[in-house]
Parts: structure tokens; C-alpha cells; sequence
């Protein structure tokens, strides 16, 4: 994490399987201090039990929480964070967040619509529970492959009534929401997606007649930490002497980490700057969306940058 950034030691009191692949995670602190108030679609930076990085949304209402929830899906391709959570993180288990961030805030405007696909809900649910509250109006479309695959479905269905509509396509690309109706005309509302990045895609693709401001998006992956054609390599760490293999399915700052090195980090998506590490020799693949050209033959992010050809030597 930025070593500005408030740190909040909390425990996991609950956990309850929302889907077979989902779980949600009750967090309150350790000491049994309040919590710092958040917006909906504010998040914290989650510390995993195996040291992994990840941003969750929080849930439920952020006036003057006594805990946070947050739910995590499980991702067959974990590389430490979702798969730490699930097995890892057990009623009791101490953690390290960051205090709340909002990067996805609420604006005002006279009606909203909320998109939802998958664990994407989590702040979309936050949203409408603070819209509820508030009497504004709003629409939400939550779409999922399946009903058992759709966390908080009867808790929303509850909660939101017939401004809820529901979209289970059976995984068939046949089937997926024509959302083209709700974009055909720019309307005054506030537009809020949060999901896979197909579905946020289609709503950019569909809504770039709208003004600017107004349809707004929640990523947590915008960059590809790990892509299907990359290859083993080494960084040889400056300061220590000490060389590490990275292999084609680990990032920079997971290998040194695993390979019991000490590490600074926060978002560990290229975006945040908290891993910036001087570079003293090697041909790199800047993945980050962070450093400025000038900086770029002096510095890395090791949380999603990589090796071009041959090896790296860093300032470590």
C-alpha cells in the first residue's frame, strides 16, 4: 500500500457463500474502533493472507459503519488474491486494509441507471441501496449467467422491487442483453456499469453519442498483468545480488515476493505508482498506465510490467 495511506487492522467475523463461487467477507476492527465512513462505490485495498494486493468493493450503507462487507469471487486463474480469500481468510483472520477510496463515486442527477454484470454488483448494490435511501429514482439491470450464479438475488429482489430487472443469459452469446433501447437517445440520468469487460465495452461502444460525464465505469483490471503469450525471465535485484525467475504466469512483484523479498505495494494494476522501481538495465514491456515517457528508461512497475527480451536488472 502507499506508505501515505491509512492502514486499518480488522478481522473476518463472518463469511457466508453467496454462490458456489462467491463468497462475502464481514470485516470489523481489530481493536473494536469505528470504521472510517465511506460513498457508495468506494472500495479498500485488501491485504490477503497470502500478501497479494486486491481491491474489493464495500457494501451497505457507509454513514457510520460498525463493519464492512465485501465480496470476492473466486478466479480460476488466481495468482494470491481471490483464491487466498476463499481458503485462507477464516472467521477470525486478522487482515490489513486500506482505509475506503472512491474512485467510482455517486454525482448528482435526476434519475440513474445501474448495470450490473456478475461480481460487478457489489458497488452497483451499494448504489442503489444509497439511491433507495435517498428517494431518488433508479433503474438497475443485473445481468448473470444463471440464477445460481447471481449473488444477493432474492436480498435485491426484496429491497429494489420492479426497479430491478434481472438478465440470465445460460452463457449463450444468443442470449446476451440488448441494451441498445436504454442508449438509442442521451437522456438526462447518470449511467453506472460495473462488470466483466465485455459488458463494459458494449455500454462504452453503445453510449459514445451521450455527453461526456455522464455514463461512468468501475475497473478494477484495467491492465493485463498476465497475457497468454508471455514468457519466463529473470531480474537480477541490484542492491541485494540476489536473482529472481519470474515465471510467465507471475508478475515482477509476485516473484520477488514469493521469493521471501520485501515489497511495497497497493493497487497491483499498473494504476497507483506504489511499485515504481528503478530500472537499471534490460529491454522492458511497460504495462502500467502510470509513469510519463521521460521515465520510462529509468523506472518500472513491477506489479504488471515485464521483460521484452532477455533480463532485467532493477534498483532492488
Amino acid at each position: 500500500m502507499e506508505q501515505s495511506e491509512q492502514k486499518l487492522s480488522v478481522k473476518v467475523v463472518d463469511r457466508r457463500d453467496l454462490t458456489a463461487t462467491i463468497t462475502e467477507f464481514t470485516l470489523q476492527h481489530a481493536d473494536g474502533e469505528a470504521l472510517p465512513s465511506f460513498g457508495a462505490g468506494a472500495h479498500v485495498t485488501v491485504e490477503t493472507p497470502a500478501g497479494a494486493m486486491r481491491r474489493y468493493s464495500l457494501l451497505g450503507s457507509g454513514s457510520s459503519p460498525d463493519c464492512y462487507r465485501i465480496a470476492v469471487k473466486r478466479e480460476p486463474q488466481s495468482r494470491g488474491g481471490s483464491h487466498s480469500m476463499h481458503e485462507d481468510a477464516q472467521i477470525g483472520t486478522a487482515l490489513t486494509i486500506g482505509s475506503p477510496e472512491n474512485d467510482f463515486p455517486l454525482k448528482e442527477a435526476p434519475s440513474y441507471l445501474l448495470i450490473a454484470g456478475g461480481i460487478g454488483v457489489t458497488p452497483i448494490y451499494a448504489m442503489a441501496t444509497e439511491l433507495a435511501e435517498k428517494g431518488k429514482d433508479f433503474q438497475i439491470i443485473y445481468c448473470t449467467r444463471s440464477a445460481d450464479e447471481t449473488a444477493y438475488l432474492e436480498e435485491m429482489r426484496s429491497a429494489f422491487g420492479n426497479r430491478l430487472q434481472i438478465h440470465h443469459d445460460d452463457g449463450d452469446p444468443e442470449k446476451i442483453y440488448d441494451f441498445w433501447d436504454h442508449f438509442e437517445e442521451a437522456r438526462n440520468m447518470h449511467v453506472y456499469c460495473c462488470g466483466p469487460q465485455p459488458l463494459m465495452e458494449e455500454i462504452k461502444a453503445i453510449s459514445g453519442h451521450w455527453p461526456e460525464g455522464r455514463v461512468n465505469f468501475e475497473d478494477f483490471k484495467p491492465v493485463e498483468i498476465v497475457r497468454a503469450d508471455d514468457l519466463p525471465f529473470e531480474v537480477e535485484l541490484a542492491k541485494s545480488g540476489k536473482t529472481v525467475r519470474v515465471p510467465a504466469d507471475r508478475s515482477i512483484l509476485e516473484a520477488v515476493r514469493d521469493a521471501g523479498i520485501p515489497t511495497v505495494s497497493s493497487c497491483e494494476s499498473g494504476t497507483c505508482g506504489t511499485c515504481k522501481c528503478g530500472l537499471v538495465a534490460g529491454d522492458p514491456d511497460h504495462r502500467d498506465m502510470v509513469l510519463m515517457d521521460d521515465e520510462k528508461d529509468d523506472f518500472i512497475m513491477i506489479c504488471v510490467s515485464r521483460a521484452k527480451d532477455g533480463n532485467l536488472v532493477l534498483d532492488l
